[in-house]
């Protein structure tokens, strides 16, 4: 009998991590909410039975996918801090992650769980989750405090720690528009943009009291806007499939007649909420090119009054991780070439910088990835940073990256 315990126990850690490369690919294609235990125990050629042996409940296997994730994060900021200085430690955490990343997407590593949909899980299991995710989180702002970081005060670390932890998680959504040949050029090209900014000779961080005033929004339907903006706060927090139609009505304090009044369905209520989300952001770009400066006041003008829209009453934009949201693969495609589009709208504003002089020379479409990761993390900086609201959003958070990421502290926050 102990002669195949071995065996045994080796066959029955296969068959559970071939469940969980599994689940985390289908978590991430459809939400927690969305996939099933048929679907994944089809996929690995079981029965929903034998999925329930290694994981009773659906919640069991999502929290087991986000915990072997956070641990792999873990890991790569824990060999990261064996650096010495920030700028070394902050190059090889994307450097590893870039490398764990190229791995995955040729077949030598196992899936792992993305963190869009964290706030779907139910109780208990999100607070395990939280737990490991908080540990994580604490874990790189350890990273964050080198002497290099002792000027800047518990808010301004918690808000450069949570940006490059925004920009990380987005790289894992358009890295792999590269070879994986490229993937180490690419993370030494955005630690390069996070350390050191992307500020030209003579540039300087100077919002304007115009830029302020923009209003980014042109829907003066009340009601739609408030639907809108309830579903989009919902669906960033809980999902698609968590943020049902009787959570959007309670939000709201309306009954769910009263939803189907306005709305024909959820998923058209979505995908309106995504051309909310583009047409405030093209807004903001063209709002900028009214401006009577250089590309880095246009770029920087741009992300600024972005982050200060997800703060408003206004907020919040849609997270653009949520395209899993939409059941339509062809829809989901035209929400992808859209934020291509604009992201290379703002790599234009970028391209103008550098030919200027204003912005120094580096790679326009990464750094335009860089900035869209991060205002499409801003609604989500509170969690981190308590005190951040729309009115120093712009200076705690979106400075360091226009100025590096070691840029004193802003003293207009």
């Amino acid at each position: 009998m102990s002669a195949t315990l071995p065996a045994q126990t080796q066959r029955f850690q296969e068959k559970r991590e071939a469940i969980l490369s599994a689940a985390a690919a289908l978590f991430n294609q459809h939400g927690v909410k969305g996939a099933t235990l048929a679907d994944i125990a089809a996929s690995v050629g079981l029965v929903t039975n034998s999925v329930t042996y290694y994981y009773r409940k659906k919640e069991d296997l999502a929290t087991a996918c986000f915990l072997r994730a956070i641990e792999v994060f873990r890991d790569i900021i824990d060999q990261a801090s064996a650096k010495s200085g920030i700028e070394a430690r902050v190059h090889e955490f994307f450097r590893l992650q870039a490398a764990l990343f190229a791995d995955i997407d040729r077949g030598a590593h196992a899936p792992l769980m993305q963190f869009n949909d964290m706030r779907a899980l139910p109780s208990p299991h999100f607070e395990v989750v939280s737990d490991a995710y908080n540990d994580m989180f604490r874990r790189l702002r350890e990273l964050m405090r080198t002497p290099q970081t002792a000027q800047l005060g518990r808010a301004d670390l918690a808000a450069r720690t949570y940006m490059l932890l925004s920009v990380a998680h987005w790289v894992r959504g358009w890295i792999d528009r590269y070879e994986t040949d490229e993937y180490a050029h690419i993370a030494d090209r955005v630690s390069d943009i996070v350390i050191r900014g992307s500020a030209g000779p003579g540039s300087v961080w100077a919002p304007s009291q115009a830029e302020r005033e923009w209003r980014l929004t042109v829907n003066d339907d009340a009601t739609s806007e408030a639907f809108l903006r309830a579903a989009s706060f919902l669906v960033n927090e809980q999902g698609y499939r968590g943020a049902s139609v009787d959570m959007i009505s309670a939000k709201l304090n309306v009954t769910k007649g009263s939803f189907y009044h306005h709305n024909d369905n959820k998923e058209d209520l979505i995908s309106d909420c995504f051309e909310r989300t583009f047409a405030v952001i093209r807004r903001a770009l063209s709002l900028a090119e009214g401006i009577d400066g250089k590309g880095w006041d246009r770029a920087c003008a741009i992300s600024r009054s972005l982050a200060r829209f997800q703060l408003s009453p206004e907020g919040p934009l849609l997270r653009l991780g949520a395209t899993s949201a939409l059941s339509d693969p062809a829809r989901r495609s035209d929400v992808r070439r859209t934020m291509s589009r604009l992201t290379e709208r703002l790599a234009g504003v970028v391209v103008d910088g550098m030919m200027d002089g204003s912005i120094r020379p580096l790679h326009p479409v990464i750094a335009a990835q860089v900035a869209s990761g991060l205002v499409n993390s801003a609604g989500s900086l509170a969690h981190w940073v308590p005190s951040a609201t729309q009115d120093n959003v712009a200076e705690i958070y979106v400075r360091p990256i226009f100025l590096g990421i070691l840029c004193p502290p802003s003293q207009a926050a």
